[in-house]
C-alpha cells in the first residue's frame, strides 16, 4: 500500500510541476508574442481556469506528501519526503500570499478595465511564478529521489 501511495504522490506532483513549467516557459511566452490583446485574453482565461484547479492540486500534493512522510517514516528516504513536503508548504504560502492576489485581480481584466500597471503586475506574477516553479521542481526531485 505504501508503494502505491509513493507512486501516486510522485505522479500527482510531477504532473503539477509539468503544468506549471509549461505555463512559465511555454504558454506565457507564446501568449506574450500574440498580436493585440490576444495574449492578455489568453492569460486572463488561464487565470480563471487554472485559478480554479490549482489550489486543489497544490493542497492535494501537499496532503499526499505528508501522508507519505507519516506512513513511511521508518523507511529509507523519509527525510527527503519531509523536506519535499516542506517545500510544497513553501509553494502554497507563496501562492496564497504573493501569486493569488495578482491572479485574482488579473482574471477580471478586460481591455477596457486594464490598470495602468498591468504589464508590471504580470511581470511580477511571472517572476514569482518562476521562483515557485523552482521550489516545486526541488520538491518533486526530492520525492523522486526518495522513491528511488
Amino acid at each position: 500500500m505504501l508503494n502505491a501511495l509513493e507512486v501516486f504522490t510522485t505522479v500527482v506532483v510531477g504532473l503539477m510541476v509539468g503544468v506549471e513549467f509549461a505555463v512559465a516557459f511555454v504558454l506565457n511566452p507564446i501568449l506574450g508574442g500574440l498580436p493585440g490583446d490576444n495574449g492578455l485574453r489568453g492569460r486572463v482565461h488561464g487565470a480563471r481556469m487554472l485559478g480554479a484547479v490549482m489550489p486543489f492540486w497544490y493542497i492535494g500534493s501537499l496532503v499526499l506528501s505528508a501522508v507519505w512522510a507519516i506512513a513511511g517514516w521508518h523507511h529509507q528516504g523519509a527525510v527527503l519526503v519531509v523536506i519535499g513536503a516542506a517545500l510544497l508548504i513553501v509553494s502554497v504560502i507563496m501562492s496564497v500570499a504573493l501569486l493569488v492576489p495578482i491572479n485574482n485581480r488579473s482574471k477580471a481584466w478586460t481591455t477596457e478595465t486594464l490598470p495602468e500597471d498591468w504589464k508590471e503586475q504580470l511581470g511580477r506574477w511571472d517572476g514569482l511564478h518562476y521562483a515557485r516553479v523552482a521550489v516545486i521542481i526541488a520538491a518533486f526531485t526530492l520525492l523522486v529521489t526518495a522513491l528511488a
